[in-house]
């Protein structure tokens, strides 16, 4: 019997959301594993900043800015992705954002933004991801959800953040089923507690050391733990996995 290949070698990966917290860490993380890596987020954001680790530390990347929320944009940084490092077959949607506002307050511009970004965004991310894997024989794709898919988070006021993610998980349920047959394995991840810029906001940042305390590992996530789970998802080593969420959270579901 051979052991599991968790290689990413000779293979050509795309990162939503590479510029910051957990996506940044996936660019990088894979990259170390040996993908080259098409990193996209917002043009603005520090995409120049995370190439230049991945280069510097033996990688090969490159920058490519688009709104994950447009579709043509996401298919012109596919395509950009694809010219400079080759056929894309493995794909990362990390871009996110989250506010706060009681649910019988909440105007529906602060919905909308969330479910749009969150929701609405991987399911664009996916689709472009999706039509260059199918024309290059299959792939894999990992979303990033979150375990408020699963839970609703105590003393956070998220109800738009907390629907997207559950849709996150769904659809990829959903996709697994569809592009199976084109050889395209989708999984989500769904990240507990992370020190990340996002769980930095004011509503959070004061409560982490509470959701520590509330986690059997007694610790929160840094971005770089939810690296190896990616890497299984995205490898050889999980070939037979597909419509899969994976909670990464250091227990805190478990009671």
């Amino acid at each position: 019997m051979t052991a599991p290949v968790f290689s990413l070698h000779n293979r050509v990966a795309v990162v939503t959301g590479a510029s910051s917290g957990i996506g940044r860490a996936i660019a990088r993380g894979i990259a170390s594993s040996g993908a080259s890596v098409g990193c996209i987020d917002l043009e603005g954001s520090d995409l120049d900043g995370v190439v230049a680790e991945i280069e510097d530390a033996g990688g090969k990347a490159h920058a490519a800015p688009t709104n994950v929320t447009d579709p043509d944009g996401m298919a012109a940084s596919i395509a950009l992705v694809e010219d400079a490092l080759g056929p894309l077959t493995l794909a990362v949607n990390a871009a996110g954002i989250a506010n706060a506002a009681p649910a019988a307050v909440m105007s529906l511009a602060q919905w909308q933004g969330v479910i749009d970004v969150d929701l609405t965004g991987v399911f664009v991310s996916c689709q472009a991801e999706a039509q260059a894997m199918l024309r290059n024989g299959g792939g894999a794709i990992v979303n990033i959800a979150s375990m408020s898919a699963t839970i609703a988070n105590r003393g956070l006021h998220q109800a738009h953040y907390n629907a997207a993610k559950a849709g996150v998980v769904h659809l990829g349920k959903s996709l697994a089923w569809e592009w199976a047959e084109g050889g395209i394995r989708v999984n989500s991840i769904s990240p507990g507690y992370t020190y990340t810029p996002m769980t930095k906001r004011p509503e959070q940042a004061n409560a982490m050391t509470g959701y520590a305390a509330d986690t059997p590992l007694g610790r929160n996530a840094q971005p770089e733990d939810i690296v190896g789970p990616v890497v299984f998802l995205l490898s050889e080593a999980a070939s037979f996995v597909t419509g899969v969420d994976l909670l990464v959270d250091g227990g805190f579901v478990i009671w």
